[in-house]
């Protein structure tokens, strides 16, 4: 049964993890894949034939961003707005916001069911991959709701620069470099570098935040300023009762 009911209009932080934290992206295959995944299944349309029956479908061309066609985006019915996403090795970062009734189970669900039957059939193995149903924060604070944008897209650090997290970035120059070319992540396409435009709806934060140009030049300044207690809050391991809930 579920916990929580997701409201049309507000934004949650959502997040899940492999079983026993294991990695659930092995190559680029598999993060483009997911991506993919995304866009596809936020449709109140089912997806795509091709898709939908060939989990292991090999052929995505890799260097081509996903793009709808004008006539798509008009049949198209979002059933959320991804505001922003992350991949990592073992985990994703998602921050949602509802478009209808029970959106964010439904998406979740198509997410999650389809990309664990395309990993299980090209690595063949069989069971669940991710750790339980998924995690889900409520964006309610303002505070909250400042920081967590620039802590998701930082996240990528972690492969290159371990210590960010305490501020321990010897060359923000390079870190920053490091952002803009990492793939899996929606930080190109908010800094004007396009990636996998089509995937997120931009607008909602870029009013908030600003310009590409500045958001940016932001996140350079959050990075060198190492929020600390942020960080930790906003954590996989950060999970107060009265914010988490599980559908």
């Amino acid at each position: 049964m579920r916990k929580v009911t997701f409201t049309e209009g507000e934004i949650y932080h959502i997040y899940n993890r492999g079983v026993e934290k294991r990695s659930v992206f092995l190559d680029d295959q598999d993060h483009f894949r997911f991506v993919h995944n995304l866009f596809e299944f936020n449709n109140e349309e089912p997806a795509r034939n091709l898709f939908y029956k060939k989990p292991s479908f090999q052929n995505l061309d890799l260097n081509q961003p996903i793009y709808e066609t004008k006539s798509r985006k008009l049949r198209r019915k979002l059933i959320v707005e991804i505001l922003m996403f992350v991949l990592m090795p073992n985990h994703f970062h998602l921050l949602l916001k509802q478009r209808k009734e029970n959106g964010i189970t439904e998406f979740m669900h198509k997410l999650g069911v389809g990309y664990t039957m395309y990993f299980n059939q090209k690595y063949q193995r069989t069971g669940s991959l991710f750790q339980g149903t998924f995690k889900a924060v409520l964006v309610k604070r303002e505070a909250h709701f400042i920081h967590l944008p620039y802590y998701l897209h930082l996240n990528p650090l972690a492969l290159k620069f371990p210590g960010w997290r305490q501020g321990k970035v010897a060359d923000r120059k390079e870190a920053m470099k490091f952002l803009e070319q990492y793939r899996w992540s929606s930080y190109p396409d908010y800094i004007g570098i396009k990636n996998f435009p089509s995937v997120t709806s931009r607008d909602f934060l870029l009013n908030y935040f600003g310009k590409p140009e500045k958001h940016k030049k932001d996140i350079f300044e959050w990075l060198q300023e190492a929020h600390e207690e942020s960080v930790r809050e906003h954590s996989l391991e950060y999970s107060p009762k009265s914010q988490i809930y599980e559908t």
